[in-house]
């Protein structure tokens, strides 16, 4: 068979699912990544991309479903570009997730026969995210859209009523905000034309305390109808605790580091960890601030860091990229004195705070560049016996992963949300002498690609 050509439709079986959650075929030899598939699916595609070795494809029809495809629970995809993987059978997917993880650790760090677990799978499928950010759209007439991108579109939105991914409580917010603005006669934004006044619109849920906080964000313009939000958010979504005003008047869709009010209550809310039994911490989280979208399962997933770091009370415990210093306030129990460090200095008043609540005494949160932190102040910290790090996607600079191989704690914890910085970073560590003992995959992310990871590195 010849490579096929762009526009050609052909026949193939769906052998695997790939980072990024696409099918995985094999046309004689090229290879065909195909959203919307599922493994086992023998389908008919269209050829979008074609490159030498590989190409792209949409779905034209499945021809004979695989033993993995199950029919999507929600009415909006595919067109949503959220979900990418409710059509496959949820233990597929964790299979899949778990050797993703293994896969980019031999193909991009070079590093076989490492232990990677089964992957911890999460306590809800569905209804498990404390953070929606909706966009605001005209549609045909002008009418308000309120939901998601449409798939593979920068200037649609799917104008969504109920998201299956979103809380109950999430999901009675974002229906308010809609309320009023139609009420309110307030234009949605035209990211074409550039014109209009609601952008944006964010939901943040302390999902084990009740609180809500509520997002607005605009073009610039009136504030008074804003101000009017208070009027009625409070009375129609339960545990709401404050509505923000936040303004962007660039071309960016962005709804993080703007200006920002707060219209009614307060502008942060609290949520709840627990990693030992029966004593949870309550850290009180900023609206712009960061924290894993899943509240049941941080927890969990701090007790694999836990698990990982070996505590037991006697140790010095480096919490590093610290965000809000949730890992270190859970964790300050179980070690001998916590060092968080943390680039946001807004995030790091959230740390000092956190600890000083949750009366961890033994808890010093720094800001500024993990790498210029820790030289500056070498001689002043104590060393660290256990460092974990949480780096953002990108993974850990070159610079970073020196200046922690300089620092040389026994044993190292590293939190990954993508696993190809992962791998790269591991393949640092290892041939900076530690060695990879294991790595605990866990589903943070039903329905999407994502998938969190815990590693324990121990100094050969």
């Amino acid at each position: 068979m010849e490579r096929p050509k762009r526009g050609d439709e052909i026949d193939v079986t769906v052998d695997d699912l790939a980072f990024g959650g696409r099918g995985v075929s094999r046309a004689d030899g090229f290879v065909v990544f195909t959203p919307d598939t599922a493994p086992g699916d023998l389908a008919r595609v269209r050829m979008r991309k074609v490159r030498r070795r590989f190409g792209e494809a949409d779905l034209v029809e499945v021809l004979s479903p695989g033993p993995g495809r199950i029919t999507p629970p929600c009415a909006f995809v595919p067109e949503c570009g959220g979900c990418r993987l409710q059509q496959v059978d949820y233990d597929v997917v964790l299979d899949a997730k778990r050797r993703q993880v293994a896969e980019h650790l031999v193909r991009i760090g070079g590093l076989e026969g490492v232990d990677v677990r089964e992957a911890d799978p999460a306590v809800e499928h569905f209804g498990y995210r404390n953070k929606m950010e909706y966009s605001a759209a005209p549609g045909p007439d002008g009418e308000l859209r309120l939901g998601f991108h449409r798939r593979g579109r920068w200037d649609e939105v799917v104008d969504i009523d109920a998201c299956m991914l979103a809380t109950p409580a999430g999901n009675v917010a974002r229906e308010a905000v809609r309320a009023w603005a139609v009420d309110e006669g307030v234009a949605p934004y035209d990211q074409r034309e550039h014109r209009g006044f609601l952008r944006h619109v964010v939901v943040r849920e302390g999902v084990l305390t009740g609180q809500l906080l509520v997002t607005v964000v605009t073009a610039p313009g009136p504030d008074e109808v804003v101000d009017r939000l208070a009027d009625r958010l409070p009375a129609a979504v339960p545990g709401l605790v404050g509505i923000v005003h936040a303004v962007n008047d660039g071309m960016s869709e962005v709804t993080a580091g703007l200006p920002s009010r707060t219209v009614w209550g307060r502008d942060w809310f609290e949520e709840a960890v627990e990693v030992e039994p029966g004593r949870p911490v309550t850290l009180r989280l900023s609206a712009g601030s960061f924290f894993q979208t899943n509240s049941r399962m941080t927890g969990h997933l701090y007790r694999r860091a836990a698990e990982a770091a070996g505590l037991t009370g006697g140790e010095v415990l480096y919490d590093l990229f610290a965000g809000v210093g949730s890992i270190g306030v859970a964790l300050g129990a179980l070690s001998k004195h916590v060092v968080a460090i943390e680039l946001v200095p807004e995030a790091v008043e959230d740390a000092r705070g956190n600890a000083e609540r949750n009366g961890i005494a033994n808890h010093t949160a720094m800001a500024g560049d993990v790498r210029v932190v820790l030289r500056e102040n070498r001689e002043a910290l104590p060393p660290p016996d256990v460092a974990i790090v949480d780096p953002p996607r990108a993974g850990l600079s070159g610079g970073a992963c020196r200046r922690i191989l300089e620092l040389s704690p026994r044993t190292l914890v590293y939190v990954s949300c993508q696993p190809a910085t992962f791998a790269d970073n591991a393949k640092r560590f290892v041939d900076g002498g530690y060695r990879l003992e294991w790595v605990q995959p866990v589903d943070m992310f039903p329905q999407t690609p994502h998938i969190e990871a815990v590693a324990r590195f121990t100094r050969a």
